[in-house]
């Protein structure tokens, strides 16, 4: 055991005046299983690059661990995964990187593969292999569910779960549930840590929220009663000083301490006020306010808008998954599910219309509008005003959403090419909400996207139930969306 000591930590990127760590303290044990959570761009890959000593910063970072980032950089793909294995963990026999590989459920001939070909799950999952089976190792482990299909997560996380030493960055509920024992959530305000899993933590979180906001309510209530109490008063104290200079005789004495009681009373009643103005004031900094998406998606003439007929996609000529049949109608919300390599992203570029090879039979009417999220964002850049007209988009509903997804001010200016991966996941969700279709066709759409941000697309999926296609490998959102699913 040993133990990450984190004093007084601060840390701001430059041309930024809002600091993304101010004065955080933190003690972590390394056996612990931690998982690390908050919004897109609240900093957490950049805590991880902060304990590599990537960037300079305020404070004090102490450890007698060494920490290793993933998913670790291969200089040279073109290579064998036996070679490759050499330079990771050089110290290491075959005997344990093959023990780690049956964890896996990698097969061991996969040393003799070229890592270049691979699947990126199971790239993942050799790059993990390579450096759990370095016992000094603490990993960092950012998101790697991205390149993981659904029973690929069900193997990492299970994999996960034997191991410890390791900080892990992931927005899958249900992942975050089978391996972590601990949580620590960035905040808008603070830094929390506490134990158990993701589900123990958002309940926590969730609870806290509800009482903070009843707290608020009634302290609102409170206020308001106190500011008419001391308005009441104040004016009841002017009269009654007035009332020593009016006709007649009048007893002045009397008045005077009449009229000083009641300033006093209007003044402890201030106090009582500002008190509770204060309390107010430090609830509810934590609420991560997600306002309701709204989507309006067109209405097809005829019920059925596709028909996919024994096709399957071929590579080089080659079939490389078994034909499938499936009809999509108006309400679908189809999951099309499949491990990693089986062809689910090609045929989805098929269903666009794109030149892919097939066979089979595929009918998709003319006047068909469709909408579509790719998979990457790697050719995303300029300012989202440029986005946004060369996408022919509503530019201020396009900006309303991702304002509603969390952007803030900075990052409507900057280029989109400096922004984090879930925020330009973000621009693409946005500007496909922002589009008017008759079918909505997501290719992985959560990827790199944040929990809030996850929940509240299922919200709105949930509320408005558009026609839709989409490959998606979070458990927890395709048991609330699909309406159907055909596995490849």
């Amino acid at each position: 055991m040993s133990i990450i000591k984190i004093q007084n930590l601060t840390f701001s990127y430059e041309g930024k005046d809002k600091a993304i760590f101010k004065n955080v303290n933190l003690q972590l044990d390394t056996d612990w299983k931690l998982g690390l959570v908050g919004r897109n761009g609240r900093g957490k890959t950049t805590l991880l690059n902060l304990l590599l000593n990537k960037y300079e910063y305020e404070g004090n970072i102490s450890s007698n661990v060494k920490f290793t980032y993933f998913p670790f950089e291969i200089e040279n793909e073109d290579q064998k995964v036996s070679e490759l294995l050499k330079t990771i963990c050089p110290e290491n026999e075959e005997w344990e990187i093959l023990r780690e590989f049956s964890y896996l459920n990698l097969d061991s001939n996969i040393l003799d593969c070229n890592y270049k070909i691979l699947s990126n799950g199971e790239k993942t999952k050799i790059l993990l292999a390579a450096l759990f089976v370095n016992d000094n190792n603490y990993l960092l482990i950012d998101e790697p569910t991205n390149h993981l299909d659904t029973e690929g997560r069900k193997i990492v996380a299970k994999y996960l779960k034997k191991k410890k030493n390791f900080i892990l960055v992931s927005h899958d509920r249900m992942f975050l549930d089978k391996c972590v024992d601990h949580i620590l959530s960035i905040n808008k305000s603070n830094i929390e840590l506490q134990q158990g899993n993701f589900s123990s933590w958002f309940e926590n979180y969730t609870r806290q929220q509800n009482f903070e906001e009843n707290q608020n309510e009634q302290l609102k209530k409170e206020i308001t009663r106190l500011t008419k109490a001391t308005k009441r008063t104040s004016e009841w104290t002017d009269k009654v000083e007035a009332s020593k200079y009016g006709n007649g005789p009048v007893d002045r004495g009397y008045i005077g301490h009449k009229s000083t009681k009641m300033a006093k009373r209007a003044k402890a009643t201030e106090n009582r006020q500002n008190k509770a103005i204060e309390q107010k004031s430090n609830l509810l900094q934590n609420t991560e306010k997600t306002t309701d998406l709204k989507l309006e998606s067109l209405s097809y003439r005829l019920e059925t808008l596709m028909r996919i007929n024994n096709a399957a996609i071929k590579y080089d000529n080659t079939p490389i998954c078994k034909p499938i049949s499936f009809e999509i109608n108006r309400g679908d919300a189809i999951l099309l599910n499949g491990k990693n390599g089986s062809g689910k992203s090609s045929l989805l570029k098929l269903l666009l219309g794109e030149n892919i090879e097939y066979e089979g039979e595929i009918t998709i009417p003319k006047d068909l509008t469709i909408s579509y999220i790719p998979q990457t964002f790697n050719h995303l850049k300029g300012l989202l005003s440029d986005f946004a007209k060369d996408n022919k988009l509503n530019e201020p509903l396009f900006r309303a959403i991702l304002n509603k997804m969390g952007f803030n001010k900075d990052e409507f200016i900057h280029d989109i090419s400096k922004l984090s991966a879930g925020q330009k996941k973000k621009i693409l969700i946005a500007k496909s909400l922002s589009e008017k279709a008759h079918l909505y066709i997501w290719d992985e759409p959560l990827n790199y996207l944040d929990i809030f941000s996850r929940i509240q697309l299922e919200n709105l999926l949930q509320e408005y139930k558009p026609t839709m296609i989409f490959v998606e490998h979070d458990i927890a959102f395709q048991n609330q969306i699909a309406t159907k699913i055909v596995n490849i």
